[in-house]
């Protein structure tokens, strides 16, 4: 654990610094989009946080290749790096369509590419999990496509859901943390005699390196992560669930004290569920209007929590909720009776849900007319 809480401080001081850095030099440089409709700021900022976020995951890494302990991860294994360069090229892209606002079937491109890379020379789906009985990948064409749409699919969902300040960042690290407990335990409870894993140390540089950015991004924000940083979010993140699948079969997670070989499968769902939700009700509503999946709108869940009256940061710390309660209740039942864990994960869902709509009840309430002072 102290080798993985060591790589993590390591990504978020260098996150930090290289996040100050990108500041200034894209204040200094003006390196500005022109404000859009959609965006919630009135003055121009800076879209290059993503850069602070890469150099901590970059730092972190190379760190983490020649430290004890978590260097046995790089031993005969070309998959770290080969995801380091899936998230190269993604910032690459990333940075060029905040600077120049590249169409959307440029990006894609961009992404595939990315998420190829990844694939090809890093980590791949040899599963597909169910939560009877798992389905094998045995052609390496068919594991790297599936690999492949899933990194597309989870970039995408984060980059939706980077439209308030801290928004993003604050996600990643809540499920990232959820991800990294749940995979540090399953691994230091099983009988091992190397406990260190890819996946914890992905989750724990990841956490790291948005520690680092968020005091430059909470409201108002100082820079933004743009679609660099989110999508390197997406790219780490499905990574790390990729390299968890893949432990499924090995039997590893039914000799970590008996626990459920379903929690690897629902726990990366739990922890991306707003942003794959965000993604599909985007695209269904973009396509129902006859308009492009990919083509950018004011219909955000983040935006219809501002709609019915919640601020900016309040819209942002009830999404932290929901991401709380949906990534720790999904790696409670990994630990707890799973009947108890049922019970509260549906209570705290109803308390969240009133709470959630709270705003927009008050405002509909008998009696009370427009203009009636709160």
């Amino acid at each position: 654990m102290i080798m993985y809480l060591l790589m993590m401080l390591t990504a978020a001081i260098v996150s930090y610094g290289a996040t100050w850095g990108a500041r200034f030099a894209g204040n200094r440089l003006g390196l500005f989009q022109p404000i859009r409709s959609r965006d919630m700021h009135s003055t121009p900022v800076s879209r290059l946080g993503g850069l602070g976020i890469f150099s901590g995951v970059l730092v972190a890494l190379v760190v983490a290749s020649n430290s004890f302990f978590v260097k046995d991860i790089f031993r005969n294994n070309d998959a770290p790096w080969g995801i380091l360069a899936g998230a190269g090229v993604i910032v690459l892209v990333g940075v060029a369509d905040d600077l120049v606002d590249l169409r959307w079937w440029v990006k894609l491109i961009g992404q595939s590419v990315a998420a190829l890379v990844v694939a090809v020379w890093g980590v791949r789906m040899t599963i597909i999990p169910f939560v009877t009985e798992s389905i094998p990948l045995e052609s390496e064409m068919l594991q790297i496509i599936v690999t492949a749409g899933l990194i597309v699919t989870t970039m995408n969902a984060f980059n939706f859901i980077d439209g308030l300040d801290g928004l993003a960042a604050g996600v990643a690290i809540i499920g990232g943390v959820a991800f990294f407990l749940t995979a540090y335990w399953v691994h230091r409870n099983a009988p091992l005699t190397d406990f260190s894993d890819l996946a914890t140390l992905l989750t724990a540089v990841l956490v790291g390196s948005c520690v680092g950015f968020l005091p430059h991004n909470w409201f108002p924000s100082k820079i933004f992560m743009g679609d660099s940083g989110a999508m390197l979010i997406g790219l780490l993140m499905a990574s790390a669930a990729v390299v968890s699948t893949g432990q499924i079969t090995s039997g590893l997670y039914d000799r970590a004290n008996g626990i459920p070989t379903i929690i690897p499968i629902l726990l990366p769902f739990a922890v991306l569920f707003l942003p794959l939700l965000d993604l599909g009700l985007s695209v269904i509503r973009r396509t129902a209007r006859g308009r492009s999946p990919w083509s950018a709108d004011r219909g955000h869940l983040h935006h219809k929590l501002l709609d019915i009256g919640y601020s900016h940061r309040g819209a942002v710390v009830l999404m932290y909720l929901w991401t709380c309660i949906l990534a720790f209740g999904g790696l409670a039942f990994a630990i707890f009776p799973w009947p108890v864990i049922l019970a509260i994960d549906l209570a705290a869902t109803a308390v969240m849900a009133v709470v959630t709509a709270w705003p927009y009840l008050r405002q509909r309430r008998p009696g009370r007319t427009a203009g009636m002072p709160e």
